[in-house]
């Protein structure tokens, strides 16, 4: 048996301020459905089903319309769920995260391609997906497509693999504010500092809000995110989790409107929110030229 958890909240609040045209939010999953899509033994949580259409009224509601669909834990790498979802919204507004292992080769990983795939996940947290020992072997071959490497992992971890992050050949993107929440020491956490070194050599993170420990509005998560912003402010993106696994209680699943008028806070200037939510996004992911306001 794998820990059941809570779906997403079914009503979004509207944000209490207007994203740019072409925001992309860069971290998303999709789960089901299960009859078609079904859960890998492997997994280490169950959630309920959570559909396109159902994230595609949160996406209208907080007013973004291109997202990234990162392959999710429960699907192991089994990436049929994630690269559909990509292909029923359009290459025009979605793109792929995936996850894959010793037996994807160069032409496998190059088929997922035109399909939206553009990076590779390492999950250490969750599990259940590509080993850390194969990161700078894989690395190389993701040089080959022109891809970048995105990497979930502990504190620790990060602070283990920073030499190694550090000479890939590619792209690297911090997962979830490096895996430090706000009670582990935020911004003085080894590990939050390793990531702040990264940035400051080339790699990119991403901003979230429910690395909070005290909930909605994620203050106690400003300083964190307001120093990846000066660190690196061309290499940070955004993303909501949707819809939000591994929430359990006594965790609150977050409102993604109330998430998004939080990075408002973290950045204030209209600048920093076109760079976050649209340019950078643009540039990693190969979204076609960013949508300027008229």
């Amino acid at each position: 048996m794998t820990r059941p958890c809570p779906g997403p909240l079914p009503v979004t609040s509207k944000p209490g301020w207007k994203a740019p045209p072409g925001s992309t939010d860069c971290h998303m999953h999709i789960f089901g459905p299960y009859h078609r899509y079904p859960l890998s033994p492997g997994r280490g949580y169950t959630p309920p089903e959570a559909s396109i259409g159902m994230y595609l009224d949160m996406l209208n509601t907080i007013g973004f319309s291109r997202t990234v669909i990162v392959q999710p834990s429960i699907y192991g790498t089994d990436n049929a769920v994630t690269l559909d979802a990509v292909e029923a919204m359009g290459l025009d507004r979605a793109r792929a995260v995936v996850v894959v292992d010793e037996s994807f080769d160069l032409p496998a990983l190059k088929a997922m391609s035109p399909r939206g795939a553009c990076g590779v996940r390492f999950n250490a947290v969750s599990g259940n997906g590509t080993p850390l020992e194969q990161l700078e072997a894989l690395g190389e071959t993701l040089a080959k497509l022109g891809w970048h490497l995105q990497l979930y992992a502990h504190d620790k971890e990060l602070v283990a693999l920073e030499s190694v992050l550090a000479r890939l050949p590619i792209p690297v993107v911090v997962d979830h504010m490096g895996g430090v929440k706000a009670s582990e020491g935020g911004v003085d956490n080894p590990g939050f500092k390793a990531m702040l070194r990264l940035l400051e050599k080339g790699a990119w993170a991403k901003l979230c809000g429910y690395r909070s420990s005290a909930g909605a509005p994620y203050r106690d998560v400003q300083d964190m995110a307001r120093a990846m912003l000066a660190a690196a402010p061309d290499r940070c993106v955004w993303g909501t989790d949707w819809p939000h696994p591994s929430m359990w209680p006594p965790l609150q699943v977050p409102d993604d409107g109330v998430l998004l008028d939080a990075l408002g806070e973290w950045a204030p200037g209209e600048a920093q929110r076109q760079a976050v939510l649209v340019d950078n996004p643009a540039r990693l992911y190969g979204f076609g030229p960013p949508i300027r306001p008229e």
